[in-house]
Formats: C-alpha cells, structure tokens, sequence
C-alpha cells in the first residue's frame, strides 16, 4: 500500500497526540510513505509555534526536528513543481481551501497513492470529491 501523508498527519509520527497510534500502524503496514516537500517547513513552524508556547522544550525541539529531517529521507517526496502548481491553482479554485492543502492535494494525485491520509477536515472532503480514498484521522 502507498500512502501519502499531508503534515497533519505526518506531525503525529513526531509528536505524540490524537491519531499518532494509527499513523504509525498504517505507516507500518505501507509499502512507500509519500509527501509533499512542503511538510518540513509546515512542520518545523509547527515545532517552532509548539517551542514558543513552551509545550515542548528546546531540546525536544531539536530532537524531534533532526529526527524529522533524517526520516524524511525514507519517504518519497513528492517535488514543488509548475504543475503541482497549476494543479493546486485549480483545486484551490474549485474547493475552499488553504494554499498548503492544495498544494498537498496537488502533490498526492501527482503520484499513484492508494490511501490519503490528513487530519484536516476541509482538505479531507476536498480529497473524497477528487475521488481520493482517505483516512479520517479525526474520528
């Protein structure tokens, strides 16, 4: 199985929260984890924002940020291109989304995957109406 992770559910492979148990089983049970290159910097602003408000320290941080950037050379990381740009233009232009999730959606029908996996609602409904199976990790 082919999953792509958006950073929603990428994050919770490094932080543990709501959903972190199933990333990680279906992680487990993936053949190829896919994302888009624009996960690392939405998650290291994430870490950054989490630093700010003192709910991990600096030395967490830094951990989990070079753990990140190592476990980041396993996936397959889907490129920022001209046509995922297009693309995203017109996802954008067509559901009620952020710049960021259309362009994780762009990236995830770039490529074969077999399931979609986000925590995000909007990008969620977006996904099953481009046909996308998805995994909901918000239930």
């Amino acid at each position: 199985m082919i999953i792509f992770l958006d950073s929603s559910a990428l994050v919770k492979r490094f932080i543990e929260e709501s959903g972190s148990d199933k990333v990680e089983k279906l992680c487990m049970a993936s053949q190829e984890i896919v994302v888009s290159i624009i996960s690392l910097p939405e998650i290291v602003s994430a870490l950054n924002r989490r630093k700010r408000e003192k709910t991990i320290s600096s030395r967490q941080y830094t951990e989990i940020k070079e753990r990140l950037i190592l476990e980041f050379e396993d996936y397959l990381s889907c490129p920022f291109t001209p046509e995922i740009i297009e693309s995203s233009i017109r996802i954008l232009e067509r559901f009620p989304l952020r710049a960021m999730d259309a362009i994780h959606l762009a990236s995830a029908t770039s490529i074969p995957i077999d399931l979609f996996i986000s925590a995000d609602v909007r990008q969620l409904n977006a996904a099953k109406q481009m046909r996308l199976k998805v995994k909901d990790l918000t239930v």
